[in-house]
């Protein structure tokens, strides 16, 4: 099967209605692969945990229509220069596949790379102040030399300015969009966003044609928050999106840091408030971050503390064995499932493997299916 046939029942599964990101994982942790799913009798698919007869006979009837509207898909992304990353594609972001709820499929534009060894997120309010904007344009400048990717969501206020930061740094710069790779909104962003495009980019989950409604904002908060290994909010309300950013990565177990403002001002009482709660580290200048995510050492000498990955070879294990334990030495610990699809090996497969490693006293099972290094 050549990649361009994989992508086309790849692109189909997310358009079957009912089949959202999980049902995906699910299908393709059982089945092996998108197109096998297509392919599976509905006896093999009543088998799958979750899936019931309903699901299995809506399923059925959309498949033609699926691949059509696929079919489409693939056409405007060629003509587009749009490319469709499923989470088994190599250049997939590695930060979002460690997110339960990460999207399946991402439309993305651009040059920048996705997996890019330095990421930050900046969002706020739309409503920003003088102030907020020379505080987003000085933190932009003063992160220059570590090159990281800065990320937000293309809005008004503190997101365009963080944009249009990073273009004049000469930073590469994503924005994440809550409507189709085509729709840019607000428009009048796109003479910045043709800037982005040529060291930086657009992504989105949604496919063409999506006009950007309210719902989708909090959905395209998620995968800011969980792009950036840091997310800093430069001012922000009590409520609005900027603060679904923060607790979104908060509770990703994501960095977060807070920018502190006037206490007689509305735009910085999230701000405030995340510092208090202690939902937010304090950022006062470039030093707060570097020291938050250790970036001050990062040409220094390698920590004296040791490591749990020292103890383990991959010369001594075999290529799955090896994915299985470099995962588990960063989640610590992980359902049998969602190491299924992070790893990219079907469960029936997974079963013996993490049997295997077991055996070796390098894994050991917990309650409800979960899996640990021992």
């Amino acid at each position: 099967m050549t990649s361009s046939d994989s992508l086309l029942y790849e692109v189909a599964l997310g358009m079957i209605p009912g089949v959202g990101n999980l049902f995906t994982r699910l299908l393709i942790s059982y089945c092996g692969s998108a197109k096998a799913a297509f392919t599976t009798p509905a006896g093999r698919l009543l088998k799958i945990p979750g899936i019931g007869q309903n699901f299995v006979q809506s399923f059925s009837t959309h498949q033609t229509t699926a691949l059509r509207q696929a079919e489409t898909t693939l056409q405007l992304a060629e003509q587009q220069q749009v490319q469709l990353l499923f989470y088994t594609h190599p250049n997939y972001p590695t930060r979002l596949k460690q997110i339960a709820d990460a999207p399946c499929l991402l439309y993305y534009k651009g040059t920048a790379d996705l997996n890019h060894q330095k990421m930050i997120g900046i969002v706020g309010t739309r409503q920003a102040t003088e102030y907020g904007k020379r505080i987003t344009e000085k933190i932009v400048a003063d992160l220059k030399k570590h090159n990281p990717v800065i990320v937000s969501g293309l809005a008004y206020g503190i997101d365009i300015f963080a944009h249009r930061a990073a273009v004049a740094a000469g930073l590469p710069t994503i924005g994440v969009m809550a409507s189709g790779p085509d729709i840019i909104y607000p428009a009048v962003h796109r003479k910045t966003v043709e800037k982005m495009l040529e060291n930086g980019g657009i992504l989105t989950e949604n496919t063409f044609g999506t006009k950007p409604d309210a719902p989708r904002f909090p959905a395209r908060n998620r995968i800011i928050a969980g792009l950036g290994d840091c997310t800093i909010i430069v001012e922000a309300a009590l409520k609005g999106g900027a603060l679904i950013t923060a607790d979104i990565a908060h509770s990703y177990h994501k960095d977060v840091m807070a920018v502190p403002g006037n206490i007689d001002a509305s735009v910085s009482e999230g701000c405030n408030f995340l510092i208090k709660t202690n939902k937010a580290a304090i950022y006062t200048g470039y030093q707060d971050l570097e020291e938050l995510l250790n970036w001050d050492n990062a040409l220094a000498a390698p920590a004296v503390k040791p490591s749990k990955s020292l103890l383990y070879h991959p010369e001594e294990f075999e290529p799955e064995e090896w994915q299985i334990i470099q995962l588990l030495l960063t989640t610590k610990e992980e359902l049998m499932d969602n190491i299924s699809w992070k790893v990219q090996i079907p469960v029936s497969r997974l079963a013996s493997v993490l049997l295997g490693l077991e055996f070796k006293g390098v894994v050991k099972s917990l309650p409800g299916k979960k899996f640990a290094l021992v």
